[in-house]
């Protein structure tokens, strides 16, 4: 397949252990997936303060049982709220210090202990070194803060911000220098090619394999907790105008989806504000605050998000880069966070797309895989499994669905992520999308109700495509790349190398980008030979799908039957 690179290889192979779960929305389609590690342990130290995240993980490591398909797990599952809840409430006891290279951590410790006991804290690099600090109460940032002073910047002068963001100075630095230690950083990106391969060579089997790849591309502890931190810094900032807002972040961040080095979405609630200050006032009187009327929602959202723009832009320590994009379908400010290292996109009056990132947290949740007979639920099932409580209307679309994760009967489905990777690449290999798109609601295939080359139905917004932005040489680059891994796939199941030879194999076979392997002076042959099995292939799984559920020893063949 002329043109593949191994950028592109490793991209589509990282959003095959992530993004490809969006695809898997389709409950009745096959698609790959894969197995959720256990919850990965956070390299920094847990103090454990009550009632606190650190005091859940502690718990949780006390707890047998394994995360694996099929186990028993009595554990009470959060609800998503109930998740943000609690990172928001962390994040508030945070603070983020810009960090010498070198100094002593036990010190540094001691000397912010001064202000209220330490919950935990970890260090990672950016644009320098960087320490997150959670104390146990929020007083203590207070503290802090009233012991922290405005720098002198000589010939420049310094806007005189209040945040949650330090910079750490040694005061004697040449008298210290036999008590300084490097400290561990805790890593923030996904691994490099060669270690990826080397690992992916290694493992056991194409089950090893998809785990190996979410365990080195999933969002660590320390990156949610940044992530969480970074939106808790700029609703410092938002909140100058509107005290009561809520800056929550949505999409890839907190749905379960997210990968090492996904952008940063947030979404600026206003909502709150109203909750807040509505309540029965006695007598014959209702004050009301003086507001400032504009035409529409829309421009009160532009209006908003233009203030808060220019707010980061000169007053927000560590932003970079900021557009304001006011005139898209949903107006944001886009910017880049310098010490975090994120890629930010600021929204306001996006309801449904929080909704949207519960849903795939529910799913998530449920179980990581996807399959016919249903691994999870349609999301018109949990419509009718319900509750009043449940019940959510966003702008007059209905997006109810059942919010409670314990109420979830569990899938019977044993399935095993080779089969359903082979079967994911084979069933999007032969789909028809120049005819038919993606419900998501209902879990099948239907009509393609315009000309756009991918359309997967929004499942809250039904009238719009959330895939509108693939282009058609995307779809097609997709199409060919699952083509060719269902044959790869195939022939590894007659011809599987020993993994002490050290050679690709599996995902890691699927990461070489096609040109290498076709570096001959056959090439053309090769490229003809191999497109030739892969038709063979596809007409032969298509055959099997309509002619033969079943084979003669009654075991399960390939089937998209909705």
């Amino acid at each position: 397949m002329r043109g593949s690179t191994l950028t592109f290889r490793l991209r589509a192979s990282a959003a095959l252990t992530m993004a490809a779960r969006g695809f898997g929305l389709l409950t009745r389609l096959p698609v790959c997936a894969q197995r959720r590690s256990r919850v990965q342990r956070p390299s920094f130290r847990l103090l454990g303060c009550p009632g606190t995240v650190a005091e859940d993980l502690q718990r949780e490591e006390r707890l047998s049982g394994s995360a694996e398909t099929g186990s028993e797990d009595k554990t009470p599952k959060k609800r998503f709220f109930e998740v943000q809840k609690e990172r928001r409430e962390q994040a508030q006891r945070t603070i983020l210090i810009h960090c010498p290279n070198k100094f002593s951590e036990k010190k540094f410790l001691k000397y912010l202990s001064q202000h209220g006991p330490i919950n935990n804290h970890f260090f990672y690099e950016s644009f320098g070194l960087y320490a997150v600090v959670e104390f146990c109460q929020k007083e203590s940032i207070s503290s802090l803060q009233n012991g922290t002073r405005t720098p002198s910047m000589g010939m420049e002068a310094a806007i005189p911000f209040r945040s949650r963001f330090f910079n750490l100075k040694l005061k004697n630095s040449p008298t210290q220098t036999s008590e300084k230690s490097c400290v561990q950083s805790s890593h923030q990106l996904s691994p490099s090619s060669k270690k990826l391969f080397e690992l992916l060579c290694y493992a056991e089997s194409v089950d090893d394999q998809l785990n190996t790849l979410l365990k080195e591309f999933e969002l660590t502890e320390e990156n949610t907790r940044l992530r969480y931190l970074t939106c808790s810094l700029i609703e410092d900032i938002a909140a100058a105008y509107f005290p009561d807002c809520i800056v929550r972040p949505f999409g890839s961040s907190v749905n379960t989806f997210g990968k090492l080095g996904c952008d940063l979405d947030m979404f600026l609630d206003l909502d709150e504000i109203g909750k807040r200050s509505t309540h029965k006032s006695a007598g014959n009187f209702l004050m009301e605050f003086q507001v400032k009327n504009v035409p529409s929602e829309r421009i009160a959202t532009q209006k908003i998000l233009s203030v808060i723009g220019e707010c980061l832009d000169h007053f927000g320590p560590g932003c970079v880069g900021v557009q304001k994009i006011l005139n898209a379908r949903c107006p944001l400010v886009r910017f880049s966070h310098q010490p975090s290292g994120f890629q930010c996109d600021l929204t306001t009056n996006n309801r449904i797309a929080l909704k949207s990132s519960e849903l795939l947290y529910i799913y998530g949740a449920l179980d990581s895989r996807r399959r016919s007979p249903p691994i999870l639920p349609t999301l018109d099932l949990l419509k009718t499994l319900a509750d009043a409580e449940d019940k959510c209307i966003i702008e007059g679309n209905n997006c109810t669905f059942l919010r409670d994760l314990n109420r979830i009967k569990p899938s019977g489905n044993t399935e095993t992520l080779d089969l359903l990777l082979k079967e994911f690449f084979e069933y999007f290999g032969n789909f028809t999308f120049n005819k038919n798109s993606i419900n998501i609601r209902q879990g099948r295939e239907q009509n393609k109700p315009d000309s756009s080359p991918l359309h997967i139905q929004n499942p809250f917004e039904t009238s719009l495509n959330i895939s509108k932005n693939v282009s058609q040489s995307q779809l097609q680059k997709f199409v060919e790349l699952a083509r060719e891994s269902a044959w790869i796939l195939q022939q590894e199941d007659q011809d599987r190398p020993s993994s002490s030879s050290n050679q690709p194999w599996g995902l890691a076979t699927l990461l070489l980008p096609s040109v290498a392997k076709s570096k001959s002076p056959t090439k053309n042959k090769k490229e003809k030979f191999s497109s030739e099995r892969i038709k063979n292939l596809l007409e032969s799984i298509k055959s099997n799908r309509t002619e033969n559920p079943t084979d003669t020893n009654g075991k399960r063949t390939i089937s998209t039957q909705i």
